[in-house]
């Protein structure tokens, strides 16, 4: 492929097929602009403009719904097939045949991991799962409702000063330490935020327990020496974190991003990524599920509801994403998973029941609107007894190896420029401005 450079000649047949020609109406001059990977540059559309003077085209695209911010080798997401892969592997396989840690060492590192490789990386990670003694005094100091959520973004955002070699970004051996550190304690402060809201006493990390068997140690202990997790329960909330660990440019991904541009300390964007998570929505859509399986509260009352939704009454919460216009890999592992989990649940009737009538409706498949990862998860966060405002908690722990990874490739990348998007100016202009003495009298 040749690409064509952007200059301001009319095209001609000699024009390349990876080029896109663009006739400005206004001029009636025409454009040649490259297209690379199947995108044109928007910088090259600066050149196209009227007069020599005023400002050069821009794209308008609130929420980038259509606008590459990076190139990124982490996951590969096809939203027509359902396709979700982490560096290649499909999402199915990893949930199956993989565990979180070992996941989390493939999306940071590009590579499934040795034998050697994987133990060191395990115990790395185990080694700093506890925090300074400070971390603790200051999440003691939150009040007593403090939800759990904004406890773990400020206490992500506090790491950054128990660790102020952290801002040596350039670093590749501190680079490593600092996401081990933080794969390795958000569990710690996870687990800490949901006890200070129980007004239980903080249960320090047990090294001789796998990394998810920990985090439900400091969850769950209470008098008894050594606790002893349910295995179907680790299984199912490890797949849940490999499910989590990384979705591409999403909205919390984009504020890692962001605020990393600025070459700030990894803790800082990564707790970046943790406020845009606190939103409801982005991390708080499996809650509004289980509002509304409760308030269905019967597999007889679908029907009603069903048509309730079609007639714009009522919202199918849990159904259709921004990206996946297909069944959302990710929601076929969970349903899974909520079939090891239950044995029964009226919920997971009701929610089985209505998926079952929505996918048959023509309503709904014409608008191809599909289950994703949220409409089941909640399940199995409420079949481990946490309380709902835990919910985007456990999400942040599972996708932090993504926020990092992305993070990582951000500060290799040579194209990365600090963010900063155009706006399009709808004030006013050039007022005369009149002194107070003068507007009051």
């Amino acid at each position: 492929m040749t690409d064509v450079p952007a200059t301001d000649v009319q095209a001609t047949a000699e024009t390349s097929t990876d080029s896109l020609t663009v006739r400005d109406n206004r001029t009636g001059q025409s454009y040649d602009l490259a297209i690379t990977d199947n995108t044109i540059k928007a910088a090259d559309l600066g050149q196209i403009r009227l007069g020599d003077e005023g400002p050069g085209l821009a794209t308008y695209d609130p929420g980038f719904v259509n606008t590459a911010s990076c190139r990124s080798a982490v996951t590969y997401i096809d939203g027509e097939k359902g396709i979700l892969e982490y560096r290649g592997y499909p999402i199915e396989q990893l949930a199956e045949k993989s565990n979180f840690l070992e996941v989390a060492y493939l999306l940071i590192h590009g590579t499934l991991p040795s034998k050697a490789e994987y133990d060191s990386w395990v115990h790395e990670i185990t080694y700093h799962t506890f925090v300074h003694e400070n971390v603790k005094s200051f999440m003691e100091g939150f009040r007593y409702d403090a939800h759990p959520m904004g406890m773990l973004m400020a206490s992500v955002g506090a790491l950054s000063t128990f660790y102020p070699d952290a801002r040596n970004i350039h670093d590749a051996e501190n680079r490593h330490l600092q996401m081990v550190r933080m794969i390795a304690k958000m569990p710690t402060l996870g687990a800490w935020s949901f006890r200070h809201a129980q007004g239980k006493p903080f249960v320090y990390p047990d090294n001789d327990l796998s990394y998810t068997a920990n985090f439900l140690s400091m969850l769950f202990k209470m008098s008894e020496q050594k606790f002893e997790a349910d295995e179907r329960l680790v299984k199912a909330l490890d797949v849940l974190f490999i499910l989590h660990a990384d979705h591409e440019q999403n909205a919390s991904t984009n504020a890692v991003r962001s605020v990393g541009s600025t070459q700030v300390d990894p803790y800082s964007a990564v707790a970046a990524g943790v406020g845009a998570l606190f939103g409801p929505l982005h991390g708080g859509a499996n809650e509004a599920v289980l509002r509304m399986l409760r308030r269905i509260g019967s597999k007889s009352e679908i029907p009603a509801f069903i048509e309730g939704v079609k007639n714009g009454n009522e919202k199918l919460m849990g159904f259709g994403h921004r990206v996946y216009k297909n069944y959302d890999p990710r929601a076929t592992i969970i349903k899974k998973a909520c079939d090891d989990v239950f044995e029964v649940n009226p919920l997971l009737e009701i929610a089985q029941e209505l998926e079952k009538i929505a996918l048959e409706d023509e309503y709904f498949v014409k608008r191809k609107l599909y289950p994703n990862v949220d409409f089941y998860s909640g399940l199995i966060y409420e079949a481990f007894q946490f309380p709902p405002e835990m919910f985007t908690v456990l999400f942040a722990i599972g996708r932090t190896p993504g926020w990092l990874a992305q993070w990582l490739e951000l500060v290799q990348d040579k194209e990365q420029k600090i963010a900063r998007p155009k706006q399009i100016y709808t004030g006013d202009r050039t007022l005369d401005f009149v002194p107070a003495s003068e507007r009051w009298a």
